[in-house]
């Protein structure tokens, strides 16, 4: 006779060895850590509710159950926001400058800066889940097609749409030395009050997004253009004088801290041909102390 508990064990073991992968998948999908977590606990619900003697490859039918997963969430939150919000900036993955652990790494597998993030967050819930689930772990379309209630024709739209959007973004340098540089003499023209050297550093039609949260009101902005995001720049030395260099999402960022010792806010650059094209800044209290910044002070 079949032990219950032994084939929960044994279920539960192979779930783990997962584990990393869908939370990566959901991150994608989702741009929020905990609400990555909450659909990879979500996966495990179901795992443990189903006859699994019929799965043959069970870390596609758990990815696939991730994507289902975040599909309602992102439905629901499109719902649940009466008012969409002026500027997001989704959580960050700040790790030391010699990069994170492995956990770090299957998150962030090829890098997915938090720009790149943000124009994910532009697409559709249909055309995001399409996109990540086909273009980035390679899921075919006709086992897509169930999770966004499409056919396989119009499923593989949806994904173009959302790789259109995609490839439309800017892509990093691949010199991360040479982005540092660029970062450093940023953050030294940001101290030293010099908007001369603040320009040289920017893109002519670089973005600053700012996310303060409903705690920071005033830190809520966006900003586009060098002009403007120099001129703002002047305003945060306080932040570029308190900022530890840290990697965010594999690219150049810093932690800048409050008098207290708490973070008062993360900072990731995108560099492109040796100028800054895009700085997000996360500034909201009660999301940064869930990201357990300690670690890079």
């Amino acid at each position: 006779m079949t032990d219950p508990t032994s084939d929960q064990e044994w279920l539960a073991q192979r779930f783990e060895r997962h584990r990393s992968h869908l939370r990566g998948v959901a991150y994608r999908m989702l741009g929020s850590l905990d609400e990555a977590d909450d659909a990879v606990q979500e996966a495990w619900v179901r795992l443990s509710r189903t006859d699994t003697n019929d799965v043959e490859n069970l870390r596609a039918w758990l990815t696939t159950v991730v994507g289902r997963v975040c599909l309602n969430q992102l439905r629901t939150r499109r719902t649940r926001r009466e008012t969409p919000l002026e500027v997001h900036v989704p959580d960050p993955i700040v790790g030391p400058l010699g990069g994170g652990g492995p956990e770090d790494e299957a998150l962030l597998g090829d890098s997915i800066g938090l720009a790149l993030l943000t124009v994910l967050e532009s697409l559709t819930p249909a055309e995001r889940v399409a996109f990540v689930l086909h273009d980035v772990f390679a899921i075919p379309f006709d086992d897509i097609a169930p999770i966004v209630g499409r056919s396989s024709t119009a499923t593989r739209q949806l994904a173009s749409r959302g790789r259109r959007r995609v490839q439309g973004a800017r892509v990093p340098d691949a010199d991360l030395e040479g982005q540092w540089a660029v970062v450093d003499a940023f953050l030294a023209a940001s101290r030293d009050g010099d908007f001369g050297r603040l320009l040289a550093a920017l893109d002519p039609d670089v973005t600053l997004r700012s996310d303060g949260g409903t705690s920071r009101p005033g830190l809520v902005t966006l900003v586009r253009g060098a002009q403007a995001v120099a001129t703002n720049a002047m305003t945060f030395r306080r932040v570029a004088t308190s900022a530890t260099r840290t990697l965010v999402n594999g690219l150049p960022g810093g932690v800048a801290w409050a008098p207290d010792g708490r973070p008062f806010a993360v900072l990731s650059f995108t560099v492109v041909a040796g100028r800054i094209v895009e700085i997000d800044v996360l500034a909201d209290p009660e999301r940064l102390a869930r990201l357990h910044l300690e670690a890079v002070r």
